[in-house]
């Protein structure tokens, strides 16, 4: 695992808990507490150059329910405050925060605490727009109180547990209509880091698809899938993404200007790394045979949620892609590769990979797409062979 200091593509907070002294404890040891390290991660971002935010303190909790003055808070403080730019997090690299001791026992609530932003420059917590300007970012809630986190952290009397909290960019950053605005509402996971060896996926791309907006994910092989790993490969095309709970996934790559490629069947497991393809047997998506199609379209409310699904012959469905939705006019946008994905099984140690183009008529420019708002779900198919692509509506009572 990488760890390095504030620079980032993507967040993710790995909260470490180390057992020391104290008095009563377990089995006659006197051991009570833990100590907890946090550190953070993130996945691809989309339209950005840079985020970044200001992390003043990292708050834990036994009670999920827990006020901001209430009895029993762990605190780990900045000082000063680290500016991090989430953007430089991916392909496993943490930046590590601090630590402090804490009681064993369960937690189930978390708090990050950012900076506010003051009249110096930079901003505390800012966007880059892709070849443009620094914006600062608004945060609501984020200072004083801090984002509240979910959590459900066993911490043993002396023993170790790591947390890792991943901040997803793309999913958190939103436009405030034509304002020159843009808000932090964050889509951060909370999921238990484990030491194995294995809970992680590796490989490599094409060097040559390597862009702004190549992304690879592992997604769960489901009707609805969710992709529960996502990160941007570095230059020489390696990827790794961790952690990722025992089973079987889908893998998908995504990049501008390249079909879709899907690797069906990859499992993970705890003993081992599994790795889907090297360097001298890379992942290559074919490039696109046209330019991809653009799809539109808002949403009502405009705090409702827009996805691109795609499925396969014979399946899987896998997610192509997720809009964010600007937060005052609702309107979402995607761009979509006209040409076919191209599919391929996993198998261990591959001298090479071949990908085969899924043309089926059912299945070349066809996508769903899929609004979500307060856990009701409403889809509609596109099909981008044909354009320009209509806008799509979405009203939800």
């Amino acid at each position: 695992m990488n760890i390095r200091h504030a620079t980032a593509l993507t967040i993710a907070l790995v909260l470490q808990l180390t057992g020391c002294g104290g008095g009563g404890g377990i089995g006659g040891t006197g051991i009570t507490q833990g100590t907890m390290r946090v550190s953070i991660t993130d996945a691809p971002a989309c339209g950005y150059d840079h985020v970044y935010i200001t992390v003043d303190k990292v708050r834990v909790h036994q009670s999920a329910t827990a006020g901001d003055n209430d009895a029993g808070w762990s605190d780990i403080v900045l000082t000063p405050a680290q500016r991090i730019d989430l953007l430089g997090l991916t392909n496993g690299v943490m930046d590590e925060l601090g630590q402090t001791a804490l009681p064993a026992g369960k937690y189930t609530q978390l708090r990050l605490v950012l900076a506010a932003n003051g009249s110096g420059t930079p901003p505390a917590n800012s966007v880059v727009l892709s070849g443009g300007a620094e914006v600062a970012l608004d945060t609501p809630s984020a200072q004083q109180s801090g984002i509240k986190l979910n959590a459900d952290i066993d911490v043993p009397a002396g023993k170790e547990v790591d947390v890792l909290l991943d901040f997803d960019a793309c999913k958190s950053i939103v436009r405030a209509g034509n304002s020159g605005k843009y808000l932090l509402k964050p889509v951060i996971a909370v999921t238990t880091l484990l030491a194995d060896a294995g809970l992680r996926v590796s490989g490599n791309v094409d060097p040559a698809i390597v862009g702004p907006a190549t992304s690879v994910s592992v997604q769960s092989d489901s009707a609805e899938p969710v992709v529960v790993k996502a990160t941007a490969p570095a230059a020489d095309g390696s990827f790794l993404l961790r952690p990722v709970p025992a089973g079987n996934y889908n893998l998908v790559v995504t990049s501008a200007g390249h079909v879709t490629a899907v690797m069906t069947g990859v499992p993970v497991a705890a003993a081992a790394p599994t790795v889907v393809s090297s360097a001298s047997a890379p992942i290559a998506p074919a490039a696109a045979a046209s330019a991809a199609a653009a799809v539109t379209g808002s949403v009502v409310p405009v705090t409702a949620t827009v996805r691109t699904l795609q499925t396969l012959t014979g399946g899987p469905t896998v997610e192509i892609g997720f809009a964010p939705v600007d937060s005052t006019l609702g309107t979402f946008s995607f761009l979509l590769p006209v040409s076919a994905p191209q599919r391929t099984t996993y198998a261990p140690n591959p001298s090479v990979i071949t990908l085969t183009s899924d043309s089926a008529p059912a299945v070349a420019g066809k996508y769903t797409l899929e609004a979500t708002s307060a856990g009701v779900i409403k889809t509609f198919p596109v099909d981008v062979n044909v354009q320009p692509v209509p806008p799509v509506t979405f009203t939800f009572p």
